[in-house]
């Protein structure tokens, strides 16, 4: 091939529906391969240890079937990775079933469907730990240990390009990945089909969060991605949003520590000399991007473990005697929790919107509050019955907090509720970590079946 096409319709499905209308130029392309990815952590560590999605199920069905009717329309290969949010061997399955009833649905004809999931057994982690091959902390964490790792609920590691590529090997119309590096699901279809590592891997990363590589602003809008053996180019689909130099060299320097370095299982995709050219009004073409194979094949690891049941409540503050002393009401209301229920054994976390609810002590005009104040809280506790209390005491008591000065019995604070609300139970990040493979595929196992035969 001297060419081929990928259209991304969604960042990152099912978490708001895409949007059909460029969904449905992208397709009038005819592309070679439609792909999404459905899953991020960024959504926090608690459907992962809940093993829950983020985002209601109709979302996601309504995407898949989209895509699905789509992808059989035109005689494509359709890719999903991190099924469900977070690539569970649970949410993989649903979405394999999800697959399969929309294809009965439709009397769709026969096609072959592949999935591999990425959920991983502890023990397999702590024989790593056990036999000297080091879990190697990222972001500044320590070697994991067997004690995080006693804390952890559920695992899974992240696939690189290998599983995608073995099951299009296998002839597979539609793939259903468990945990994926986002750039994988795209790059996969390239290199299948003998492009370069470099512009494979742009590819991937350009079309990672579909329209996000565009501007004006505008999420779930389709955008396509086009790569030959030289450059790469993205266009967008939508009728009024472009891709431009400036809006695809942003998204390239997006959620990353270094702007220029994107690591993947395998190796690290250097875009520090990359090139942007404009080469039509909604398309901008890349080159000079760098692939460097890593000397040690590395599986990113992700785990979440439980703290406890959560209750949350909000309580308004206008009263400008109060803002001023905002952290003393804190002070206050945590002191009585303490004196309920002792110094540990629980937690309660504060988020002061209109102050640093956003971003806390990171905040440059956190002295600068503004004339209302709304404080969220959260009460987390072992048991559902403990962490309302933390929760109702933790919010209530912002109310009777004794300041210097007050004399009136008015109260400084409102509540939107008088009750707590239930969330869910509250949950960490454990594991954010390496671990070193022999084999590119042992922590992903692959499944392959016909549908309609």
């Amino acid at each position: 091939m001297k060419s081929l096409k990928i259209i991304c319709p969604n960042g990152h499905l099912g978490f708001a529906p895409l949007k059909r209308e460029s969904f449905r130029l992208g397709v009038a392309e005819k592309p070679d391969y439609i792909a999404a990815d459905s899953g991020s952590d960024d959504i926090g560590p608690v459907p992962l240890g809940s093993d829950t999605c983020a985002s209601p199920k109709a979302w996601q069905r309504h995407d898949l079937e989209e895509m699905l009717l789509a992808a059989r329309e035109l005689d494509v290969p359709m890719l999903i990775g991190s099924a469900g949010d977070t690539g569970s061997n649970s949410r993989v399955d649903m979405y394999v079933e999800m697959i399969r009833e929309i294809a009965a649905e439709h009397g769709l004809a026969p096609f072959r469907i592949g999935w591999f999931y990425s959920e991983l057994d502890k023990e397999l982690v702590r024989a790593k730990i056990r036999s000297g091959s080091e879990v190697t902390g990222l972001d500044a964490r320590s070697p994991l240990s067997e004690a995080e790792l006693d804390d952890t609920t559920r695992i899974v590691a992240m696939a690189g390009v290998h599983p995608y590529r073995a099951l299009l090997e296998q002839g597979c119309d539609v793939i259903i990945g468990g945990r994926s590096s986002d750039s994988a699901i795209f790059a996969a279809c390239a290199l299948h089909h003998g492009f370069p590592e470099a512009q494979s891997y742009y590819l991937g990363k350009v079309l990672e969060c579909a329209s996000f590589c565009a501007e004006p602003y505008g999420a779930k809008e389709t955008v396509l991605g086009e790569i030959t053996q030289d450059w790469v180019e993205v266009t967008a689909m939508h009728p009024g949003q472009r891709c431009t130099i400036a809006s695809v060299a942003g998204h390239a320097m997006y959620e990353r520590s270094n702007p220029f370095h994107e690591y993947v299982a395998g190796g690290l995709l250097d875009m520090t000399d990359c090139r942007y050219e404009q080469v039509s009004e909604k398309t901008t073409r890349v080159t000079g991007m760098k692939f460097i194979p890593a000397e040690q094949l590395r599986v990113k690891l992700e785990g979440s473990g439980k703290v406890g049941e959560r209750f949350v409540g909000m309580a308004g503050i206008r009263d400008p005697y109060t803002i001023a002393h905002v952290d003393e009401v804190i002070d206050w209301a945590k002191t009585q929790v303490r004196d309920r229920f002792g110094p540990d054994g629980w937690e309660l976390h504060y988020n002061v919107f209109g102050r640093d609810g956003i971003m806390g002590a990171m905040e440059p005009l956190r002295d600068r509050p503004a004339h209302e104040l709304m404080v969220v809280v959260q009460g987390v506790a072992p048991t559902r019955e403990m962490a309302e209390e933390v929760a109702m005491t933790g919010t209530r008591q912002l109310f009777y907090a004794r300041l210097p000065d007050v004399k009136g019995t008015a109260g400084g604070v409102s509540f939107v509720f008088d009750e707590v609300m239930q969330a869910s139970p509250a949950h960490r990040w454990t594991v954010n970590h390496t671990m070193a493979v022999d084999e590119p595929l042992e922590l992903f196992p692959l499944h392959t079946a016909e549908i309609g035969a």
